[in-house]
Formats: structure tokens, sequence, C-alpha cells
């Protein structure tokens, strides 16, 4: 075991005494070919390691922004922060990265810190529709429905033609209990837009609520047919439809992976309760 840990050993230290050989941009684009090869890992010391080479360098922030997106694919949210916080610090008004943090905030649950970043870039640009958009289904989860509908509206006059803004309506009038309207929005958007999965899906969500399984079913076939990364969301959807069905062996399945992708525990645990 001793000799195993000294070949391990040694190996880190070729491989940091190869990092400090490269140079700054040279480690950059080291870290683009491991991310092309998805070794997130050491994507993330490239360009860790860029920064140690040159502290000052003005371009840092771009790297930084980077570091936090591959730290948050992995899973390292409170890293992720700091880095994209730290990019921030250098560039306080830039929209990638203020977009990037609020989404993150988002994933994390920290439903109001991403509100106010959403709010920064609609201080800089008021007609940004896909920060009003993503503010209103903020607004959404916390059930401040009014400022919602507000968020919604203000896309509506800002682009009549929106996809966002009338999507946001059907998801507003789902919560609301208006399932009919609801579902005249999608349908008119489904047939305007009909390569737009998300459509789907949600109109599979509105269908689960109103008892009509089938329906649900087809619209999830779909999106499931044309989906590389099928989401946590998605599993538990099509699980709860499958239950619904009595095929219970079957949602079990779509219960654990949607658990596998970081879906809440105890909700998943409760639903597979059911499949037994």
């Amino acid at each position: 075991m001793k000799k195993i840990g000294l070949f391990i050993c040694i190996i880190l230290i070729a491989f940091q005494d190869g990092l400090r050989a490269q140079s700054y941009d040279g480690m950059i684009q080291k870290s683009y070919e491991y991310i092309d090869e998805n070794d997130l890992p050491a994507a993330e010391e490239c360009l860790k390691a860029a920064m140690r080479l040159e502290p000052a360098n003005r371009y840092n922030y771009a790297l930084l922004t980077n570091l936090g997106t591959i730290q948050r694919r992995q899973g390292k949210y409170d890293e992720a922060l700091v880095s994209y916080s730290a990019a921030l610090s250098q560039r306080a008004n830039d929209k990638l990265i203020l977009r990037n943090r609020a989404e993150l905030y988002a994933e994390t649950g920290e439903t109001e810190k991403a509100i106010l970043d959403y709010q920064m870039l609609l201080s800089a640009d008021p007609h940004d529709e896909d920060a009003l958009y993503q503010k209103g289904l903020l607004h959404l989860r916390s059930e401040n429905l009014i400022l919602a509908e507000a968020d919604f509206e203000k896309i509506l006059e800002i682009n009549p033609e929106t996809v966002q803004g009338r999507l946001g309506y059907a998801l507003l009038e789902k919560v609301r209990g208006n399932y009919n309207e609801s579902e005249m929005i999608l349908n008119y958007l489904i047939s305007r837009n009909p390569g737009y999965l998300r459509l789907f899906e949600e109109r599979a969500e509105l269908y689960y609520l109103t008892s009509r399984n089938g329906r649900a079913r087809s619209d999830l076939n779909r999106v499931f047919a044309e989906t590389s990364e099928p989401s946590a969301e998605l599993y538990m959807l099509r699980g709860k439809v499958k239950l619904a069905q009595f095929e219970k062996a079957s949602a079990a399945v779509d219960f654990k992976k949607a658990l596998e992708l970081g879906y809440d525990k105890p909700t998943v645990e409760a639903l597979l309760k059911q499949t037994y």
C-alpha cells in the first residue's frame, strides 16, 4: 500500500510540475481540450493553474466565469458561487456573469438573491426579456403571483410576439388552477412553435393535473424522444403519470433516475413507497 501511495504522489508531483511548465495561454487551451473530453476536474485545475501563473491578468474575470460554470456542472455550488462573485468583483456589471450567478442562485433555492441579480440586469437593460421571464418564474416559485404577472405583462409590452411572455401566462394560469385558460395558451403556442419541447413538457404536466394521463404520456414520449439528456423533473413527471396508470415498476425506475439526477430525496422516496 505504501508503494502505491508513493506512486500516486509521484504522479501528482509530476502533474503539478507539468502545470507550472505551461504558459497562461497554454493552460487555458488545455482547459478547453479537457472540457471537450468531458474531464471537468482537469479543466478546473488548468484554469486555477493559469490564474496562479498570472494572478493580475486582466482577463482572469473570464477564467473565473468559466471556472464557476465548470464547478457548477460538477455540483460544486459553493465553489461556483465564489468563482462567479470573484469575477463580478472585477466586472461588476457584466451581464453574462450576473446571469450565470442568478441561475446558480435559482438552482440552489436562493430565490431572493437570484431575483436581485435579475433586477440588476434589468436596471442595465429594462427590455431584457429573458431576465424578466426568469424573474417571473422565480416569483411564481415564491407564489408572488401579482409580481409574476407584472413581469410577464412587461415582456408582452416589449414584444407582443414573444413566446416567453405567453408561456409565462400559461404557467401563471396553471398555478392559479385555471387549467382551461392555461391549455388554450399552450395549444396556441405549440401550433406556432412545434419544435419547442418545453411547451410539450408544460402541457404534459397540465394533462397530468387534469387526469388526462394518456395525453400526458403522448407529450412526454415526444419530449423524451427528442431530448438528449432529460432532466430530473422530466423523469419525475413521467414517473407520476406512469404511477397514475398503475405501471408501478416502470414508475419506480423513473423516480430512481430522478433521484440520481439530484431531485429532492424525501419527495422521491414518498413516491417510491407508492410503487411497492
